[in-house]
């Protein structure tokens, strides 16, 4: 069935000029270039378009970069996606709790590096996203961090933390 969909969409969209989309698996063509679908473990991707790991050569291990990561950012996020664009409701809802206090927030993108991802949970023994440390002590998830929002004691724990205005003077 999806596939007569998809042939009666290509077919009205085939009434113009343009040849046809024909789709292979893996792969389509379009006047007659050839557009790989495959997901980047596929050896016919070119080596250009792999995912990199700068960790890979350099003999430092992921367990290395969270450790460092939590102890020189006072705030650290480990979200799905970024501080500026999360890419779920609990990694929005954690950034934007921790906005209001105006420290300064880094941030790691648990999607752009799987092994980063299961590192972060071996570290903290956490299974889920996001995950918030403060002053290097693992917090919890955006559930706790809005609870100790609302009872007071977030502001209690980050009142020492130079805000983002005070860095700037």
């Amino acid at each position: 069935m999806a596939r007569s969909l998809s042939n009666m969409v290509f077919k009205s969209i085939g009434t113009s000029n343009h040849s046809l989309l024909k789709v292979t698996s893996g792969s389509s063509f379009h006047q007659g270039l050839k557009f790989s679908t495959r997901i980047t473990g596929d050896s016919d991707t070119h080596d250009d378009f792999r995912p990199t790991s700068n960790l890979q050569n350099s003999g430092t291990t992921v367990q290395d970069v969270v450790m460092q990561d939590v102890k020189e950012n006072p705030v650290m996020l480990y979200i799905k996606g970024t501080t500026d664009a999360p890419r779920c409701g609990f990694s929005a809802l954690a950034v934007k709790v921790l906005q209001q206090y105006e420290v300064p927030i880094s941030a790691r993108n648990i999607l752009e590096h799987p092994q980063l991802k299961e590192g972060v949970k071996a570290f903290s023994n956490w299974p889920t996203f996001p995950q918030i440390f403060i002053k290097g002590e693992f917090i919890g998830g955006s559930d706790i961090v809005l609870n100790m929002h609302q009872n007071g004691q977030l502001k209690d724990l980050l009142k020492d933390i130079n805000s983002k205005s005070d860095e700037a003077k």
